[in-house]
Parts: C-alpha cells; sequence; structure tokens
C-alpha cells in the first residue's frame, strides 16, 4: 500500500512539474514581440500626419510653399522632380529659403 501511495506521489509530481513547465513555455510564447521596423513605421507615419502634407501631383520646388513640404513630397510622393542629384535634399537651389 505504501509503494502505490508514494508511486502515485511521485506520478504526481512529475505531472505537476511538466503541465507547469508546459504553461511556462506556452506563457512565453503568448509575449508581444516587439519589431523596432513597425515601431519606426509608426513613427514615420504619426510625422506624416502631424505634417498635414499630402501627395497631390505636384512635382516641381516652384509648386511648394516650405522646405518642409518639399522634403515630405521626396521622401512620400511618386515622380517628384525636386531632387536632381538624389542627395535626398530637394530644391537646393531654390533661394525662396
Amino acid at each position: 500500500m505504501k509503494r502505490i501511495l508514494l508511486l502515485a506521489l511521485i506520478g504526481y509530481g512529475v505531472w505537476h512539474y511538466y503541465g507547469k513547465a508546459e504553461y511556462e513555455s506556452y506563457e512565453a510564447a503568448q509575449e508581444p514581440i516587439i519589431d523596432s521596423q513597425a515601431i519606426d513605421k509608426a513613427k514615420e507615419a504619426a510625422a506624416i500626419m502631424s505634417n498635414n502634407f499630402r501627395c497631390d501631383g505636384r512635382q516641381y520646388c516652384s509648386q511648394m510653399t516650405s522646405r518642409a513640404e518639399a522634403e515630405f513630397f521626396v521622401k512620400y510622393c511618386p515622380n517628384t522632380k525636386m531632387d536632381g542629384d538624389h542627395d535626398g535634399e530637394p530644391c537646393e537651389n531654390d533661394s525662396r529659403w
């Protein structure tokens, strides 16, 4: 009788140990993974929305009202013609700013 009780107690301990380890590994797998690229994209989207600039087809420096607007258009809008040397600085020869 003591052997059965001892085996049952050992069996319960093993079952409880492995069940707990499995739960902890499941819990660790459920933790959110922080993706730095996703955070950067979210920050970029917030910056876009705070500027209130929209891609509306303008392509040339003469159509821009500020350097920030020109930089936005070069970075986010297709077919702009404001950065001839492709260095990331639009309208370098524009004397307005």
